[in-house]
C-alpha cells in the first residue's frame, strides 16, 4: 500500500491544509474522507477507517479543514468547508484519474460534502457516504439540515446508529425515505461516534457496508 502525505491549497485566505492518501495495490476507487467538527484527519476513528477501507480495496484521501489545521475550535464557514472539499476532490482526480471517485465524511464533514454536491452537480463524483449524518443538535430534533439533500443527484449511503443523539432514528428514516438514491444502514445501539458498548466493534460493519454499497454503484 502507498501512503502519501500531501497538502491542499484552498485559497489565499485559508491557505493550505494537510492531507493523507492511502492507496492499496488492489484499489478499485478513490474516496475523499472529511473529518467531523470535533477531531481532525488523524483522529483514531478516521485513521482506523481509512486503513480498514484500504484492506478491502478502497483508496482514501483524508484531509484537515482549515480550522483544524490552524488549531481553532470553531468550525469553518460552509463556504470555506466547500472550498476545502473541492480541493480534495480535485487533488484525488489529479493523482488518481483512472479511479472512480466518491466522497464521504464523518458528521460535519459529510454534511459539508453533501452541501457542496447540492451546489455543484459534478459528474465525476459517483456517490457520497455519510458516517453519521448530523441531522440536528442533540436534544433539538429537526430535519432542517437535510433540506439540501433533495438537490444531491448522486447515490447516497447513510450509516447511522440507532442511539445517535444528533439524528434520531425516526427522523433520519423519514429524511431518507423520499430520496430515491438514498440507502440507509442501521447500526443497532450505536451512538454518533459509532460506539455500541465495550463488546461491540462497529468498524468492521462500517467497512463492510461501505464496500458492498460501492461495489453496486461503480460496477
Amino acid at each position: 500500500m502507498a501512503t502519501k502525505s500531501l497538502s491542499l491549497t484552498i485559497s489565499p485566505a485559508p491557505g493550505k491544509v494537510s492531507a493523507i492518501s492511502m492507496v492499496p495495490k488492489n484499489a478499485t476507487c478513490i474516496m475523499t474522507l472529511a473529518h467531523g467538527a470535533g477531531a481532525g484527519m488523524d483522529h483514531a476513528f478516521m485513521a482506523t477507517l481509512a486503513a480498514g477501507l484500504a484492506e478491502v480495496g478502497i483508496a482514501t484521501l483524508r484531509f484537515n479543514f482549515p480550522f483544524t489545521e490552524q488549531k481553532k475550535m470553531r468550525p469553518d464557514t460552509p463556504a470555506v468547508a466547500h472550498q476545502t472539499i473541492e480541493a480534495a476532490i480535485d487533488k484525488a482526480l489529479e493523482l488518481y484519474p483512472s479511479f472512480p471517485l466518491l466522497i464521504s465524511g464523518k458528521s460535519f464533514g459529510g454534511r459539508m460534502s453533501s452541501q457542496y454536491l447540492a451546489l455543484h452537480q459534478r459528474k465525476d463524483v459517483k456517490g457520497i457516504i455519510f458516517y453519521g449524518f448530523p441531522l440536528h443538535p442533540a436534544g433539538k430534533p429537526s430535519t432542517d439540515r437535510a433540506e439540501h439533500l433533495k438537490d444531491v443527484k448522486v447515490p447516497m449511503l447513510f450509516l447511522q446508529g440507532t442511539k445517535d443523539t444528533l439524528a434520531t432514528w425516526d427522523l433520519i428514516e423519514a429524511v431518507c425515505k423520499p430520496l430515491k438514491k438514498a440507502s440507509l444502514v442501521k447500526l443497532e445501539g450505536a451512538d454518533h461516534s459509532f460506539k455500541a458498548g465495550r463488546k461491540v466493534d462497529t468498524m468492521p460493519l462500517l467497512i463492510e457496508a461501505t464496500k458492498n454499497w460501492i461495489e453496486k454503484i461503480i460496477k
